[in-house]
């Protein structure tokens, strides 16, 4: 399509492809090919699709989406037929396309074992409507909007679902006026700190330069957190034209994508999604011949958390080492190259363009007073339906966890959720009904930060997870403040000493000195945020804390050198099942003879009590108990 200046003309053409795609065959699969689909096998299903469509010589099309969010019923198909719904399918696998191909495609029967539901306003037959799945039905999806549902190669089908809408509209308005729309939204930043959207555009636009910058923070650097991966993989050019529109308000020329190179689908995407723009008119000189030119470079940024702040990821876009500097002067005033410069994180872009298009207030309608609008979640850990989920600020913690989420696996108990990554706190099961905005959050000692939900179960030990998350901030220190350098490595070794059962009783008041002196003496907010899981693990599990170093003992079972594993003389078959899996050759026995595990050669590994059959459950595991067992094996019968 060669370049014009009017949207009217590019819509329409945009339209009418996407129609003719649509129709170009009777048959139209799409599978879910982001990173999650992929990571379960979505490329072989591809593979076997072709294969049998080509073998049978069906017509029918084959199209990669993103992810639609449902990662854990990974690898998803759905079919499309000419004047029919939109029927879906999980866990789909290569030895499982045929009876798709059987039973819809040919039959017409869309009934199957896979069968998830359907898509679409024409309702087929016993049939249940996707978006009625527990997982779904309380989401609202703007964010995430075309995010499974769109060819994200392709720009039209993009346009035909109405992107570009919103930059065609703020392109008619004054930048304050686009600028005062968003801010009527009460659009917070989504990647942790919160702060109102609409103020950092104001203050952008109204500081002088002879250039102006914007940037696109999409170094996801949270364990646990892919939202951004996901929207970007997905849909990038609701990213793209949300950041046409801040150039516009704020009066930039030129705008930066960090993304992290771990993200190789992302950048393929947005790097094909820019191509598309440039022959659309929608990147580079007079944009839809409005005046406003705009260039859009990516830089690959080498995974290094820190530069997640946006002080040290313009230092790394300069061409230096990622390392935070203090503040004032901000980005706005003084940013990249001393130009002032606005950021925003991929979600927070990635509203802009639908507030645009339905309006400020239509976008404050969703959240609570203070928080508005959704918030996307990576939810993950110990909970039955993970994947990308997107909702309302101020759903209860109890909502995510158990009506979205499915609940815990195996029936174990709740214990509690971490939100915020490495930054954020833990959150106990008895607070499930706090929600999630910022504000409860922070009241409970966590934060929002990206959107990392990781949940926990009855199984895991509050000073280990500590510890882990401290390992991640630890290592991921620039070294630049003496407080983080040394502070959290001060930190993590008297956790580390918890977990090892050689701590001592005044090891926890040095270790909340410590979590003060970090967070209120760091240059930025990775160590200002570091103690923060220390101090709310402390704060809500203090219990475990004092059994790890007055008791010696591990609540959870979960510190290998706190707990130890016995074989009970009167449950064990001499089934010789455990000492033939044992990799340390702990376990003494033999055929009739009760085995023994030899505590000195034991490394704690576990996998004697996992391959012990449920029908004996022969093997215990305890912790700062001893069992009374002989010491060496003997018949069965005379326990």
């Amino acid at each position: 399509m060669g370049k014009t200046s009017d949207f009217k003309d590019i819509k329409e053409k945009a339209i009418k492809s996407y129609e003719s795609w649509r129709q170009s065959e009777p048959v139209r699969i799409i599978v879910g090919a982001g990173t999650c689909g992929r990571a379960a096998g979505a490329d072989a299903v591809i593979e076997a699709l072709k294969d049998e469509l080509e073998r049978r010589q069906i017509k029918a099309a084959v199209t990669r989406v993103g992810c639609i969010g449902l990662c854990y019923l990974e690898p998803l198909v759905d079919v499309v037929k000419q004047g029919k719904p939109r029927v879906c399918y999980g866990n789909v696998t290569p030895d499982k396309v045929s009876s798709i191909i059987d039973g819809y495609i040919v039959g017409d029967d869309p009934q199957s074992d896979m069968l998830l539901g359907s898509i679409g306003d024409e309702a087929i037959d016993g049939v249940p409507k996707l978006f009625d799945m527990p997982v779904l039905k309380p989401q609202v999806r703007i964010a995430t909007r075309n995010c499974g549902f769109v060819d994200p190669e392709d720009i039209n089908q993009y346009i035909a679902r109405g992107g570009y809408t919103g930059l065609d509209k703020a392109l008619k308005m004054t930048q304050e006026e686009v600028i005062e729309e968003v801010s009527k939204s009460g659009l917070r930043g989504r990647g942790g700190a919160g702060a109102p959207t609409g103020w950092k555009w104001n203050l952008c636009r109204q500081s002088s330069g002879d250039k102006k910058y914007i940037i696109c923070n999409a170094d996801e650097g949270d364990p646990g957190a892919f939202m951004d991966r996901s929207v970007l993989e997905s849909d990038p050019h609701t990213v793209l034209e949300g950041m046409l529109i801040g150039a516009y308000a704020m009066g930039a020329t030129d705008g930066y994508i960090y993304c992290r190179a771990e993200y190789p689908q992302a950048i393929k995407r947005l790097n094909q999604a820019m191509v598309q723009m440039e022959e659309y008119g929608l990147l580079g000189e007079n944009i839809l011949g409005s005046g406003l030119n705009f260039h859009l470079k990516i830089k690959e940024g080498a995974g290094a958390f820190v530069c997640g702040e946006e002080t040290a990821l313009m230092m790394s876009i300069e061409g230096n080492r990622g390392m935070p500097r203090p503040r004032p002067p901000f980005p706005a005033q003084s940013g990249l190259w001393g130009y002032p410069t606005n950021i925003n994180n991929v979600e927070t872009w990635a509203n802009v363009s639908a507030i645009m298009e339905k309006g400020g207030q239509w976008y404050a309608s969703y959240g609570t007073e203070k928080s508005k609008g959704t918030k996307t979640f990576a939810l993950a850990g110990k909970v039955n339906c993970t994947g990308l989920i997107e909702v309302p600020m101020g759903i209860s913690l109890h909502e995510i966890v158990y009506d979205i989420g499915g609940g815990i696996p195996d029936g174990k108990k709740f214990k509690a959720v971490q939100t915020g990554g490495p930054s954020g706190g833990f959150i106990p099961a008895n607070l499930d009904h706090l929600t999630a905005d910022y504000e409860s959050l922070a009241s409970a000692g966590s934060i929002m930060g990206s959107g990392a939900m990781v949940v926990m179960d009855e199984d895991t030990c509050a000073v280990d997870m500590a510890r882990y998350f401290l390992t991640f901030t630890q290592s991921e220190s620039c070294g630049k403040c003496v407080p983080c350098r040394v502070g959290t490595g001060e930190m993590l070794g008297i956790l580390e000493k918890l977990c090892a059962d050689e701590s001592k009783p005044e090891d926890i008041d040095r270790l909340m000195q410590l979590c003060t002196t970090v967070s209120r003496g760091s240059l930025c907010a990775l160590g200002g945020t570091a103690p923060n899981p220390v101090l709310t693990s402390l704060r809500y599990f203090k219990d475990e804390y004092d059994a790890h170093v007055n008791e010696h003992r591990c609540p959870s079972l979960m510190c290998k050198e706190l707990i130890s594993f016995y074989i009970d003389p009167a449950k064990c078959k001499a089934c010789m099942i455990c000492a033939r899996n044992c990799p340390s050759e702990a376990i003494k026995g033999g055929k009739k003879l009760i085995h023994v595990i030899d505590q000195d050669k034991c490394i704690r590994c576990g996998v004697c009590l996992e391959k012990c059959p449920a029908k004996f459950s022969a093997v215990i595991k305890l912790s700062g108990d001893k069992m009374d067992v002989p010491d060496e094996p003997i018949p069965v019968g005379e326990a």
